[in-house]
């Protein structure tokens, strides 16, 4: 097998080398195209572009298989911690007792904000939706630690910032959410894990004694590690794009929450929920909207179902379903909407255009049922993601700073106007 790919321009035979990664993908590296050619890649979306080399996650998208620096999701999201696969993706191994001992100690020791940041929420509108409020607030964050905007700064302070904005991020998120319902903040209660920690502030209050319910603590910590790294996608790209102008971390990261927010990126299990309340609105007639599906010539599309990367099944879809109906029959819940998602699920999984297209539920459907079950707002469905995804960007953030990967810098070919000359206005036609 060939270690050159030979490419034919303009008559002359240009080579450039195979890059064969740890998992058998192959590419062809084209760094030097421009240089020696003259001619770029015009490639829409990335979709075929490699930008990175990167150890942290693999994505099989054909065959249905994602694995954290080598460990396969269906085994850390069963065994593991959202901590602790957060240490995994941070550092490329997992750790022993003394480090998880010690990462967990500083992400408690760090998850108080600043008093005087409680006073940015109470001047946003009370309709403010909560991702723009944490883009901000995650991005107001490096005011109040200036060290963290030098890039030649000490490991040690990369190292302080990283434990502050996974210990912060779960605080800002709830102190949203709380300022979006008018309630009182609750402050971290670091007695209390990760996880039920976050449940704590969303859900207690000052009056009243918090008791969090294991089952939904397990169900979130299940799909924070699922959703934590996702390989180069749309808002990992941003961190990377934007630390590669040397950008302090609280600002990446900021730019990847508002990559995030976007509909077409992590907004999917938003519009599932939405999806049920239309079917509900409309009667509830399940059949009426799964034959709007099939039919071509309508634009009605069902959300939760397939998944642009995952062209089999998604891996992470399996692991929740269960999680998802631990919690509906623990909760009890008595939703007409969930209701609906149950049976829409019962249907797809039967129904042979479904299948023959594999078109299974996917990540997003179970993740929108689990949180409306534990009376998460929808509006905060992108914030819960944005919550599991923070390891991940810090991974791709911090793999780029070390490798010293240059700034980010893509190519065009223009379109517009060719060359001309000013005409003074009194002249134009």
């Amino acid at each position: 097998m060939s270690d050159k790919a030979k490419i034919i321009l303009d008559g002359k035979t240009y080579e450039f080398p195979i890059v064969t990664g740890s998992e058998g993908e192959r590419a062809i590296d084209i760094s030097k195209l421009r240089d020696e050619s003259g001619f770029i890649t015009l490639d829409f979306g990335y979709k075929n572009t490699g930008a990175t080399k990167s150890a942290i996650t693999f994505l099989d998208g054909e065959e249905g298989i994602l694995h954290y620096r080598g460990y396969p999701i269906e085994q850390l999201a069963e065994k593991s911690s959202f901590l602790e696969v957060s240490y995994l993706l941070l550092n490329g191994e997992l750790p022993n007792k003394k480090q998880m001992e010690e990462f967990d100690g500083n992400i408690r020791y760090h998850s108080l904000v600043h008093e005087d940041m409680k006073r940015f929420f109470e001047f946003f509108p009370n309709n403010a939706h909560p991702m723009g409020i944490l883009s901000a607030m995650v991005n107001s964050l490096s005011t109040f630690y200036p060290k963290s905007q030098d890039p030649n700064r000490p490991m040690k302070d990369v190292e302080r910032t990283i434990y502050r904005l996974i210990a912060k991020m779960p605080t800002l998120a709830a102190i949203s959410y709380k300022n979006n319902l008018g309630h009182p903040y609750m402050y971290p209660n670091n007695k209390l894990g990760y996880v039920d920690n976050f449940l704590y502030m969303m859900f207690g209050m000052p009056t009243e004694d918090y008791v969090g319910d294991p089952v939904v603590s397990d169900a979130l910590n299940k799909l924070l590690i699922l959703h934590a790294d996702h390989e180069q996608n749309c808002s990992a790209s941003t961190v990377r794009m934007v630390g590669s102008s040397q950008a302090n971390l609280y600002s990446a990261v900021s730019a990847g929450i508002a990559a995030l927010w976007g509909p077409l990126h992590g907004g999917a299990n938003q519009e599932v929920i939405e999806m049920l309340e239309t079917i509900r609105n409309d009667g509830g007639d399940i059949q009426k909207w799964v034959d709007k599906a099939k039919d071509k010539n309508d634009p009605f599309r069902l959300f939760g179902f397939g998944h642009r990367v995952y062209k089999n099944f998604d891996p992470r879809a399996i692991i929740i379903k269960k999680a998802c109906d631990e919690v509906l029959k623990k909760m009890g819940v008595n939703d007409p909407v969930l209701d609906i998602a149950r049976r829409l699920e019962e249907i797809a999984l039967k129904d042979e255009y479904f299948i023959e297209r594999k078109l299974y539920p996917n990540v997003d459907f179970y993740s929108g049922i689990i949180y409306r079950a534990i009376n998460i707002p929808t509006r905060m469905f992108t914030v819960m993601f944005a919550l599991g995804r923070l390891p991940g960007w810090i991974a791709q953030w911090k793999e780029m700073v070390e490798n010293k990967e240059p700034i980010g810098r893509p190519r065009q070919i223009y379109t517009g106007a060719t060359k001309r000359d000013y005409v003074a206005l009194m002249d134009r036609k």
